[in-house]
């Protein structure tokens, strides 16, 4: 991904076999648990697939529509400037 806007994106890890969000953009809870495994995120790269997210902390939810090795990117902005 390209210049991507950064205010639509949401850093991620994965650790072992979980992706972790570093911060839930709605209640800003720390090292969130997503329900997601690498192979969903490996398949959203390029776009190939969409993804409704449901952070299970506060139960906020977003549209992922792509990914990369780093971040996801929502459809809308979920981060301040």
């Amino acid at each position: 991904m390209s210049m991507l806007p950064l205010r639509n994106c949401l850093p991620y890890d994965i650790v072992m076999n979980d992706v972790v969000a570093q911060e839930c953009p709605f209640c800003r809870s720390a090292n969130v648990l997503l329900p997601l495994k690498p192979d969903d995120v490996s398949s959203m790269y390029g776009g190939r697939r969409k993804i409704m997210l449901v952070f299970p902390c506060c139960h906020g939810s977003v549209r992922m529509i792509d990914a990369d090795a780093d971040y996801l990117l929502a459809n809308r902005p979920i981060r301040g400037k």
